[in-house]
C-alpha cells in the first residue's frame, strides 16, 4: 500500500483574501519550487497573506509569498521572499491575463497544499475587491450565522 496521503494537507491558508475580496473563479496551479523550499513547506513554515500572481513575460508569478529558509541547508538555502513562477496550461494563463487585463480581477492566492500525488499546489483566486460596505455586510452575516449557532445549542442544551 502506498505511505502517501490520501487527501490533500493544507500548508498555508489565506484567510483574510474571502473577505477582502469577491471570489469570481477557483483554479488550482502547480509552482515551481526548490528543494529547501520544499522541505520548509513539510514543516509547515509557509506564510501567504501578502501574496499575489501577476503576469510577467507572459507567465504567471507568485509575488510576496514568504516559505522560511530550510535551517539545515546552510549556504545552499533559498530567498524567503522570491518570485516563484505558476505552473498552468498555456490557455489558464492567457484566460486569467485577459480577466485581470480587462476586468480589473486580481489573482489571489487562497491556500498552498500538498496535493495526494506529493506536489505542492497553489489554489488561485480570480478575484474582485470588495467595497467598504460589502465588508460590513459580510461581517453582519457572520455575526448573525455565530448569533444563530449559539442560540441553536442553548435551545438544545436547555
Amino acid at each position: 500500500m502506498s505511505d502517501k496521503p490520501q487527501g490533500r494537507r493544507l500548508i498555508a491558508q489565506n484567510r483574510r483574501a474571502r473577505f477582502e475580496y469577491h471570489i469570481e473563479e477557483t483554479i488550482e496551479a502547480g509552482i515551481a519550487l526548490t528543494g529547501t523550499e520544499v522541505k520548509s513547506l513539510r514543516e509547515g513554515r509557509a506564510n501567504i497573506n501578502e501574496a499575489y500572481a501577476a503576469e510577467q513575460g507572459g507567465e504567471l508569478w507568485l509575488f510576496n509569498a514568504h516559505i522560511s529558509e530550510y535551517p539545515a541547508a546552510n549556504r545552499f538555502n533559498h530567498e524567503p521572499r522570491r518570485p516563484r513562477k505558476l505552473l498552468l496550461h498555456k490557455r489558464q494563463i492567457e484566460h486569467l491575463i485577459g480577466a485581470v487585463q480587462r476586468k480589473g480581477m486580481t489573482l489571489v492566492p487562497l491556500s498552498i497544499y500538498f496535493a495526494p500525488n506529493g506536489k505542492v499546489k497553489v489554489e488561485l483566486a480570480l478575484a474582485r475587491g470588495k467595497k467598504l460596505h460589502d465588508k460590513r455586510e459580510t461581517m453582519k452575516e457572520r455575526d448573525w450565522q455565530r448569533e444563530k449557532a449559539r442560540l441553536v445549542r442553548e435551545r438544545t442544551v436547555a
